[in-house]
C-alpha cells in the first residue's frame, strides 16, 4: 500500500526533535508498505536531505522513507502571526501534493490542525481513505492557554477541528483526554485508538558515551529537562525552584535545561538576574548526545504550565524519553502521568506552582540515591512493559492500515 503521509515538523533520529512519524513510518515499511513524507523545515529538526531546494520544495528518500520537503522554516522562536502563514502556506502546498500524487491513503497529523486539511481534501475530492492523528487539543488548549483570544479565530478552529474529526475514517489520539475530547465532538469511540507516544529504547536503554555540563559535578545530583523552551512548558517553575534552594543554601542540585524557544531568553536572563549558578542551559542535542546526557542524569522533569487542559490532554515526548532511559520523573501537575508515576513509584508528583514542593521533591532525592536508583528501575520496567515504541508503532500499522478493510 502506498500513504501519504503529512508532518510538518518530521524529523529522523539525527535532529533534535520528537521522532514518532519517522518511528511509525519504519513500522509501515517493515509491514511491506511504501511511504512518502510530506514536510517542512523545523529548526530543531533534520529530514535528511541535503539537496538545494527547487522552487520552494526539494525531494529525497532517507531510509526508506520518500521525503517531500518545502522550504518553510519553522523555529519555536517564530511570533504567532508568522507560525500561522507557515501553517497555512504547509497546508496549501499539501493539498496540492494531495491532489497529485498517486497514493492508496492519507495519513495527517497535528500540531497544526491545519495539518489534516490535504486529508479533508484527498477524502472528499478523491475519495480516498484518511486516517488523522490528534496530537493536542485544538482550538483547546490555546484558548486555555490564553494564546488566541480573537473569537472568530477560536470559531474558524473549532469549524476546522470538527470537519477534520468527521472526515476521517479512522483517528488516533495520543492520550486519555484528546481520545475523549474527539468523541465528544460526536465521533464514534470504534472509530478512535489512543496510541501514546513511546519509548525509543533502542536509543535510551543502552549504555552510551555519558556526559555532564562542565559546571555539574559528578556528586551532584543532576535533574534535566529536554525539550521546549515555550510558554506551554512553564519554565519559570523550574527557575523558583532553583531560588528555592539557592536560599536553602544547597549546592549539589543542579537544574539542566536543554533545548530552545521563545521563552528562553527571559529564562536566561532571569537566572542570571538571581544568580543561580544552580542552573544549567544548553542547546538542543541529538538523540544520541541525548541518550549520553540521561544516562549521566539522576531524575527528569516532566514540567508544564499549570492549565488544567493539560492534565489529560497531552502525550510529552520528553516523559518517555526519561523512563526509557531509567529515569525517574518530578512531575510538577496533575493528570494521568502523575498517576502513572505514583502507581509505578517511578518519581515524586509535585503540586503545580509550588517552588518549596519542588524544591523539596529534589532535595528528598539528592538525600536517598538508593531509592532514587530502584524509582528509575521502576520507571524502565514501565517503559518495557507499557510504552516500547516498536510494539506501539506496530499498533499504529495496523489500525492505520486496516481502514481499507474496515
Amino acid at each position: 500500500m502506498k500513504i501519504l503521509y503529512f508532518h510538518q515538523h518530521f524529523s529522523t533520529p539525527k535532529g533534535a526533535a520528537g521522532i514518532r512519524s519517522y518511528a511509525m513510518a519504519q513500522s509501515l515499511l517493515k509491514n511491506g508498505h511504501q511511504v512518502t513524507m510530506v514536510c517542512g523545515s523545523f529548526g530543531n529538526g533534520q529530514t535528511g536531505l541535503t539537496d538545494s531546494f527547487v522552487n520552494g520544495m526539494r525531494r529525497g528518500e532517507v531510509e526508506g522513507i520518500k521525503i517531500i520537503e518545502f522550504e518553510l522554516p519553522y523555529s519555536n522562536d517564530l511570533t504567532f502571526a508568522q507560525r500561522v502563514s507557515l501553517f497555512l502556506s504547509f497546508a496549501y502546498k499539501s493539498v496540492k501534493v494531495a491532489m497529485t500524487e498517486k497514493y492508496d491513503l492519507i495519513f495527517a497529523t497535528t500540531t497544526p490542525l491545519t495539518a489534516s486539511i490535504p486529508g479533508i481534501a484527498a477524502k472528499w475530492l478523491r475519495r480516498k481513505p484518511f486516517v488523522f492523528e490528534v496530537r493536542d487539543l485544538w482550538p483547546e488548549l490555546p484558548k486555555a492557554m490564553g494564546v488566541i483570544k480573537n473569537p472568530i479565530i477560536l470559531w474558524l478552529m473549532s469549524v476546522l477541528e470538527w470537519i477534520s474529526y468527521h472526515s476521517a475514517d479512522r483517528l488516533i489520539g495520543l492520550s486519555p483526554g484528546i481520545v475523549n475530547g474527539i468523541i465528544s465532538r460526536g465521533i464514534d469511540r470504534e472509530k478512535v485508538a489512543m496510541i501514546p507516544n513511546g519509548c525509543d529504547l533502542d536509543i535510551f536503554a543502552i549504555e552510551p558515551d555519558g556526559w555532564r555540563p562542565e559546571s555539574v559535578e559528578k556528586t551532584d545530583l543532576m535533574a534535566i529537562f529536554t525539550g521546549t523552551h515555550g510558554l506551554a512548558n512553564g519554565l519559570d517553575a523550574v527557575i523558583d525552584a532553583a531560588l528555592e534552594l539557592k536560599n536553602r543554601k544547597q549546592q549539589e542540585i543542579k537544574l539542566v535545561l536543554v533545548g530552545n524557544g521563545m521563552k528562553k531568553a527571559a529564562l536566561q536572563k532571569r537566572a542570571q538576574e538571581l544568580k543561580l549558578s544552580n542552573v544549567i542551559f544548553h542547546d538542543p542535542v541529538d538523540k544520541a548526545k541525548l541518550a549520553g546526557l540521561m544516562s549521566e542524569a539522576d531524575i527528569g522533569l516532566q514540567v508544564l504550565a499549570n492549565v488544567p487542559a493539560f492534565y489529560y490532554g497531552t502525550s510529552p515526548n520528553k516523559f518517555f524519553d526519561y523512563i526509557a532511559a531509567g529515569l525517574p520523573v518530578l512531575n510538577n501537575y496533575p493528570g494521568w502521568l502523575a498517576e502513572l508515576i505514583k502507581q509505578e513509584d517511578a518519581g515524586y508528583s509535585v503540586s503545580p506552582e509550588s517552588s518549596t514542593q519542588f524544591a523539596d521533591a529534589l532535595e528528598r532525592a539528592a538525600s536517598n540515591r538508593k531509592k532514587l536508583k530502584q524509582m528509575g528501575k521502576n520507571a524502565q520496567l514501565l517503559a518495557k512493559r507499557e510504552f516500547d515504541r516498536a510494539k506501539l508503532s506496530q499498533k499504529f500499522n495496523d489500525w492505520v492500515t486496516g481502514v481499507t478493510n474496515a
